[in-house]
């Protein structure tokens, strides 16, 4: 640390920290150099410096600060397949309308998929018109789950209940003023798992 410019030290910490979240990679000791107005040389003796005394975590290749750390790159990239009936079933589309990327800390690990709600049948379960809808594909369901179902080639997202009694399947809205959906048998094309909505 001797001859180290603390000053300098909180210089190259911040601007990694800022690089890395512009670029989402670390800044070679050449750009940490050119930015900082030193050699090469220089700013891997500071690297070295500050790994040593705990400021940072630099291994010749990764700089590590805390920030940095605490930051969570792990993601899947999930289609948003155009809408999904909350009201009555509708024919089932599968047009791309763009990619977005989940992070997994929030959204966990699996193969997912967004749906747009349309309708208003699955108000009550937090579901709106126009909603994004994170499906997790699966082809089979608990009693209680909300499940895009395909009924005949056409879809629909409602409460999945089994009636053992009846030997049927009961596609519950989550709105009081309809009524069930009852079908011999469905397709389950996956599970909700998350609702996307812009508050108001």
């Amino acid at each position: 640390m001797r001859h180290k410019s603390v000053e300098r030290m909180n210089s190259i910490k911040q601007y990694v920290d800022d690089y890395y979240f512009k670029h989402r990679r670390f800044p070679s000791t050449s750009e940490i150099a050119c930015e900082m107005g030193i050699v090469k040389s220089t700013a891997y003796k500071y690297l070295v410096a500050m790994d040593e005394s705990g400021i940072l975590k630099y291994d010749g290749k990764e700089i590590l600060t805390d920030k940095i750390q605490k930051v969570n790159t792990d993601t899947t990239h999930v289609a948003v397949l155009g809408s999904i009936s909350c009201g009555i079933p509708q024919l089932e589309e599968e047009n791309i309308e763009e990619y977005v990327t989940l992070p997994v800390s929030m959204f966990g690990k699996g193969e997912f998929f967004i749906l747009r709600a349309n309708g208003n049948s699955m108000i009550e379960a937090g579901i709106n018109d126009d909603d994004l809808v994170v499906i997790r594909k699966q082809k089979e369901a608990k009693d209680g789950q909300i499940v895009v179902a395909l009924i005949e080639n056409e879809n629909t997202l409602k409460r999945f209940y089994i009636d053992k009694e009846k030997k049927c399947i009961r596609l519950h809205p989550e709105n009081n003023t309809m009524e069930d959906i009852i079908v011999s048998n469905c397709e389950i094309q996956g599970v909700a798992v998350h609702v996307i909505k812009a508050l108001e």
